[in-house]
């Protein structure tokens, strides 16, 4: 049996460049015609954590486009607090490839540092070039008490030790998964992950909005929201995906039993599913409330 790993599309490959210098890696699959989805990782991660969309036959009737972000994967990795704690920066990529790729109207969804990067997005920019946006395992609202006991690995990264380094960035991998990958795909992540350097990671960890800030672009959102959380997430707390759908009162939660950080990865099949009726329902929001509330009612239920 081939494995997800084996069977990978490779993508188009494109370097988009920032407004402010930066050579990103961005790739593009599926079909160039099709609804516009920008997936954006998480911290230390690469475009390749969503494998198992880009490489899933049933996600190619869409344009699925992904990067990695600055000090990560093959983009640039410039050292210094100044490129990676202005949050115009991260918002000013997500524009940057919009502007690039000629996109139009892309449903923006982020995975845990991701996120951020989306909700920084709806900071700068607004809703308005957008069609919809997604939620995975994060917390756009940066407050305390959602910080899960996972991070607890990475809490010192000073260290210039690289079997040590190695030791720690395999336990934050760890804590990425409720249900863990294979031996292969295990390694395969490690490899990206430590493609971001130490003092980068250090770097981004600096970065924090103020969460009034972050509130107030939330509650602005028009567009459809979807707002994925694993229940056993250790490293984000299911608290934040709570919180952020207080904020976005028409968002459509959903809660995945039995998985931690990557339910796109761990759930594949069903989050597949609830992407693909998703990115279908932001071309008719009216459809997009409909099944929001339905869902409401069947979790009540």
């Amino acid at each position: 049996m081939t494995s997800v790993l084996e069977s990978r599309p490779a993508g188009h490959r494109r370097r988009v460049k920032t407004a402010d210098g930066i050579e990103l890696e961005v790739r593009e699959w599926g079909d160039p015609n099709g609804p516009e989805l920008l997936l954006v990782t998480g911290v230390a991660q690469s475009y390749l954590s969503f494998v198992k969309q880009y490489s899933a036959p049933e996600m190619w009737n869409f344009r699925i486009i992904s990067f990695d972000p600055r000090g990560h994967g093959l983009s640039d990795k410039p050292f210094g607090d100044e490129w990676y704690q202005d949050g115009k920066r991260w918002s000013g990529e997500v524009q940057s490839i919009i502007d690039v790729m000629e996109l139009h109207k892309p449903i923006l969804v982020g995975w845990s540092l991701g996120g951020r990067i989306v909700r920084q997005y709806l900071v700068d920019y607004g809703d308005t070039q957008l069609s919809g946006v997604g939620f995975l395992s994060c917390r756009p609202v940066e407050v305390p008490e959602v910080i899960g006991p996972g991070n607890d690995v990475v809490q010192k990264l000073d260290i210039d030790d690289l079997g040590s380094r190695i030791d720690i960035t395999s336990a934050f991998l760890r804590n990425c998964f409720g249900l863990q990958p294979d031996a292969d795909e295990f390694a395969f992540a490690l490899g990206y992950n430590m493609v971001c350097p130490f003092e980068i990671r250090q770097q981004i960890g600096k970065w924090w909005t103020e969460p009034a800030i972050s509130e107030a672009a939330l509650r602005r959102v028009t567009v459809p929201t979807l707002i994925v959380h694993g229940r056993d997430d250790i490293l984000v707390l299911p608290d934040a995906a709570d919180i952020t759908a207080r904020l976005i009162p028409h968002a459509t939660l959903s809660l995945y039993d039995g998985c931690g950080h990557s339910v796109f990865f761990e759930a594949a099949e069903r989050f597949n599913a609830e992407l693909r009726d998703f990115v279908k329902a932001c071309s008719d929001p009216a459809a997009a409330l409909a099944t929001a509330k339905r869902r409401t009612m069947a979790a009540a239920s």
